[in-house]
């Protein structure tokens, strides 16, 4: 974040915390838990990242003994149902790796500009005490850069693990990375220009290792300090009605198995 912090005038300074958990899933369940109900009640939660129906759905990781085990341990946090949401949407099923849309890469996840545009909508037309919007950029593959130059992903940009264990090449990695970071941060601004909220925190549930401690990428239960670590920026919204929302509300209808399956393994998350 402090490497792109000159390019966006609302980045101001760039602070860091540590985060509950060390992939998503982990994050959900000690974020959205029994301690915080009655602020949770009172929050808004849009998000591209489909363990949300995992967790605080279906709840998998309490029923689903067919799962690896680090995800069945989140069973120890006693998460909300998503009933208790004051809003939720399942904005991870725009787009999905292999979808065409308008927004995105047919070979790529849900892009940003729908949490962007739904949130636009939320914000409008609801007074919820805080709204938390869960984007999915920078994560794989990543393909802003695809997108950009109207081509196919690179090896580098979908299976990075391996591309890099094969040629040791850090840098066309850590390009695409932050080609998805900047994605979504342009979206970040667009957002900024078309809401009002006095206070904005943008941050991340978790970060990503490139080799630190022989480590790449990221898993749930880690303590490294790469993935724990993430940024903390504080900033201000203005609704200047810039942007004009298009997205209709998703429908909140479960997955199916198999289709999470599909999804969470071209994420390259092991189900």
């Amino acid at each position: 974040m402090r490497l792109v912090q000159d390019e966006y005038d609302f980045i101001d300074t760039v602070d860091s915390i540590r985060s509950v958990g060390g992939a998503s899933a982990e994050w959900l369940a000690r974020t959205f838990d029994e301690q915080h109900l009655d602020q949770i009640r009172e929050t808004a939660f849009l998000s591209a990242q489909s363990h949300i129906q995992e967790v605080l759905d279906t709840k998998v990781h309490e029923t689903d003994s067919d799962r690896p085990l680090p995800f069945k341990t989140l069973r120890l946090f006693p998460s909300v149902d998503i009933t208790e949401l004051g809003k939720a949407e399942y904005l991870f099923k725009f787009e999905t790796v292999g979808e065409e849309g308008p927004f995105g890469h047919t070979e790529g996840n849900t892009p940003p500009k729908y949490v962007t545009d739904r949130a636009i909508s939320v914000g409008r037309e609801h007074d919820f005490d805080r709204l938390i919007l869960q984007y999915h950029q920078p994560h794989t593959p990543w393909f802003s850069k695809a997108l950009a130059e109207d081509r196919d992903l690179q090896y580098h940009e979908y299976d990075w693990w391996n591309y890099y264990y094969e040629t040791g090449d850090l840098e066309s990695i850590w390009e695409a990375y932050m080609s998805d970071l900047r994605f979504v941060l342009d979206d970040i601004e667009l957002l900024l220009e078309n809401l009002d909220a006095d206070r904005v925190a943008i941050s991340s549930d978790h970060g990503e290792a490139f080799g630190e401690y022989g480590i790449l990428g990221h898993k749930l239960g880690s303590l490294h300090p790469q993935i724990r670590k993430v940024p903390w920026v504080i900033t201000s919204a203005e609704d200047n009605e810039t942007y004009e929302p298009t997205v209709e509300e998703p429908n909140n209808a479960r997955m199916s198995r198999e289709e999470l399956d599909e999804q969470l393994e071209a994420l390259g998350y092991k189900v």
